[in-house]
Order: structure tokens, then sequence, then C-alpha cells
């Protein structure tokens, strides 16, 4: 009796598959291109002209990676994927701007344990809606089947940036000042951070279902855990031309506080308000839901701002008018001042409204 010889497929890799996947894609890559890119999609390599930075004095360019981490659990339960490419791009992009950097190019990776092509595709155009969103070309990218190693419905995507600022337009802790104002910009929700708690509480200890409603989310609670994260790239570029800014913060892991004080230079502190917005009701469920105490709330979750702006205290009227204009909900948490006896370099105070 004779045996066939082993295979790639047999292993449970399907090329096949992968090639249909990166056929399907391409529509949503050619929507980010940007007049520096090169060539086109199935590259060993994405090409960007880089004499466009001729034209800076001195460009520096700034770099970021980042995954979306468990939510692409609740994507997989529920079978939509084409939202968590935008937390993708978020947490890639978002970081970049908050040196000042323009978005240039981005790449993606997408590791699954057997190839949808219509998952897949469903994944890049949501990466590709984002990277439109963000003013970024997506590049290239790569689509790994592990089977074996994960489940045949299991995936996870990560992706890495690449931005560019004039050297002298470099936003940071050296800038600020004290009195400067604390602008904060709303999220869209939960956004792509603390996941892993909000699926503790609200699933595993809640017995939550994802396709319940949920009265005082006034949808279902997947729909509400799938919200995408804001991207703020181009509302924050738009800052920067229309008045003076002296740094962002992005508000991920880690919480509001812990992220503010990243850019706050020795000597000064960022006092926010909590009074001065009201956490969307998706925060009180998990902190109810879970009996998670306000500071455990705070470290893990944004809740409700997903990027400050710190500028000075005569800009401030002029910033929150562009981002009205933009259709971002901002305003003034707070001040920098000295730093006095405060041990870190950000902290929240009062209770917040309503």
């Amino acid at each position: 009796m004779s045996e066939t010889g082993a295979s790639y497929a047999a292993a449970g890799v399907d090329i096949e598959a992968g090639d249909r996947a990166v056929e399907l894609m391409k529509e949503w890559v050619k929507k980010t291109r940007r007049p520096e890119v090169l060539g086109g999609l199935g590259g060993f390599a994405g090409l960007f002209d880089a004499s466009a930075l001729k034209n800076y004095e001195r460009p520096l360019l700034a770099s970021a990676t980042d995954g979306v981490g468990t939510k692409v659990d609740i994507a997989r339960q529920l079978g939509v994927y084409d939202t968590i490419g935008h937390d993708l791009v978020a947490m890639v992009m978002d970081d970049i701007v908050v040196c000042g950097a323009e978005p240039l190019f981005m790449t993606d990776y997408i590791c699954v344990g057997k190839v949808h092509p219509e998952r897949v595709a469903a994944i890049v155009k949501g990466i590709a809606e984002g990277c439109v969103l963000a003013g970024c070309a997506l590049v290239g990218g790569e689509t790994a089947e592990h089977p074996g190693l994960l489940g045949p419905d299991d995936f996870d995507v990560a992706g890495a940036g690449t931005g560019v600022v004039e050297a002298d337009r470099l936003l940071g802790a050296d800038r600020i000042r004290k009195g400067d104002a604390v602008i904060a910009m709303a999220s869209s929700g939960l956004h792509s951070n603390g996941y892993s708690l909000v699926r503790h509480v609200l699933l595993n200890r809640g017995g939550l279902a994802l396709d319940a409603h949920v009265e005082e989310l006034g949808r279902t609670l997947g729909e509400e855990l799938l919200e995408p994260t804001r991207i703020y790239s181009l509302d924050c570029l738009a800052l920067t031309r229309t008045t003076e800014v002296h740094a962002f913060s992005h508000v991920t892991g880690g919480g509001l506080a812990a992220n503010l004080a990243r850019v706050i230079p020795d000597g000064l502190h960022a006092t926010v308000d909590r009074s001065t917005w009201t956490p969307a009701p998706v925060f009180d469920l998990v902190g109810r839901t879970g009996d998670v105490e306000r500071l455990e709330l705070e470290k893990t979750l944004n809740m409700g701002v997903g990027m400050i702006a710190i500028v000075p205290e005569g800009s401030a009227d002029v910033a929150l008018a562009t981002l009205a204009d933009r259709g971002v909900d901002a305003w003034i948490a707070g001040e920098i001042t000295d730093r006095g006896e405060h041990t870190t370099g950000a902290a929240l105070t009062g209770d917040y409204a309503g």
C-alpha cells in the first residue's frame, strides 16, 4: 500500500487561499495610495519615494508598532472583521502624531490559524479605511497561516508605521510651560485597551451576551465593544497648522494620567479635572458589573478621553474651535502647574460630572 508524500497543504497551509486573499484586498489597499508610493501590492517590500523629504530642512522619521490586543476575540466571536483595522491604524498612527509627525505609510501583519480569504480581505479593508482617515498609505503587509498553533478561526493583527516631522517643529516635554491648557479630546468608547479586563468583567463575571441589547448603551454589547478607535492623526495635524501646540498625549494602556505624565517635564505637573466631562455609559457598566474601583478603571481604560493636546493658554480657544470644526468633541480639562509636592507628572482631581 503506497503512502502519499507530505505536503504543505496537508500540513494545513493553503497557498491558493492566501493568493485569493491578496486579490480581494488589492482594491482596498489602492484607496490608501499616496503620490510617493511606488509599485503595487505583491512585491517583497513596499516602496515610498523619500525625495519628498528634500523639502524638509532636517526631517526626523518617527516610527511605531502596535496591535489591538484581545479586542480581536470580540471580532472573532461576532464574525465582524472590518472594524478592528481602524483600531490598528489608530494605535500606531496616533502614537506617531504625538510628536507632531505626519503619518506617511504603514505595513500590517495578520496571523491566522486558517486563511479564509474573505475574512482576511475584510480585515485589510478596515486597515485601509483607517489609513485613509490617518492620511497615510498602506504599502504592504503579510498574512501568515499558523495551523496547529492557532485554531482555524483564531487570528491576530499587528502593524508598523512611519511618519516625518521637521526637527524644529518636534513636539514634546521641552515645549511645555506653566500655565498651559490641557485640552481633552473625547474617545469613541473603549478604544483598544483593557479588553482583558472588559471581557473578564462583562462576559465571564457578568455573564452578558454579546448579542444582548443593553439599554444604557442603546445598542448590543457587541456593537459597543467593537466600536472603532477614533483616529486623531489629521485632527492633531490640523491643530499644529492653526495654532501653537506644545505636546500631545495618546491615551492608551495605562490610562489618562499615566500617559499624560509621559510628556510632562520635571518640575511641572498636569492637573486634570474629572468634573469637566462625563464618561460614556460603557465605563460605568464595566465598573459596576465587576465592582472595579475607580482608580483601577482609570489605570486601565481611557474613561472617555482618547487624546490630549497641551497648548498655551492663549491658544486654547483657537484649538477648541479647530477641533469643533472637524467634529471632535473637546474641552479644557486642566492646566499645567508647578510640580510642588506631587510625586508624578499628572493626576486626576475631583469627581466626574453627571
